[in-house]
């Protein structure tokens, strides 16, 4: 069980059967009364986003979900595939389930798709992934007096903003929880 204290960003819960990642929160200490937590929660099945205000001290379920290491395979008008590493059996998210996670899915990524009551609802990525850079603007010589920044399309179609001597081919590490750019690899 969970308390008001453990409550962070991506802590996922159980609220009336169903489960919830916090996406945002704020603790509050009026000046008459108790504390409590005022909490923004995703619903993990449909995407539906509520606000919910939990009193200091209550208890919180956590969500009864189960990971399985899969490859990402391919994206077509389904959804995004993805495939059992052990098993083989495959399965498809839609883009509603995946989120902003799908600015990061590269062909044969492995990941972790979350279960719940056998029934995939979402993926866990690594907290880092490489990407290629599609398309920017070349660096303007002399631009650098404040540490400018340019923004950067990378092959998933993810825009980032990047230094300016970052070229068109570079292969960026990209932050999967800020969607920031992180360091060029070599």
């Amino acid at each position: 069980m969970y308390t008001t204290s453990d409550i962070r960003k991506g802590l996922k819960i159980e609220l009336d059967g169903k489960p919830f990642i916090i996406i945002d929160f704020l603790h509050v200490k009026p000046g008459k009364g108790g504390a409590f937590v005022r909490t923004k929660l995703k619903n993990m099945e449909t995407g539906q986003v509520l606000d919910k205000t939990f009193r200091s001290g209550e208890r919180l379920t956590p969500a009864d979900l189960t990971e399985r290491e899969m490859q990402y395979l391919y994206q077509d008008q389904d959804g995004y595939h993805f495939m059992d590493n052990s098993t083989y059996e495959q399965i498809f998210l839609t883009e509603d389930q995946l989120g902003d996670a799908k600015n990061f899915l590269q062909d044969n990524l492995n990941i972790k798709v979350l279960f719940f009551n056998d029934k995939p609802i979402g993926i866990e990525l690594p907290t880092t992934v490489n990407l290629r850079v599609e398309r920017t603007d070349p660096g303007v010589k002399g631009d650098t007096a404040s540490g400018g920044t340019k923004p950067a399309t990378l092959e998933t179609g993810l825009v980032v903003q990047v230094p300016l001597f970052i070229n068109e081919g570079d292969i960026l590490k990209i932050d999967t929880r800020s969607g920031q750019y992180i360091e060029r690899v070599k």
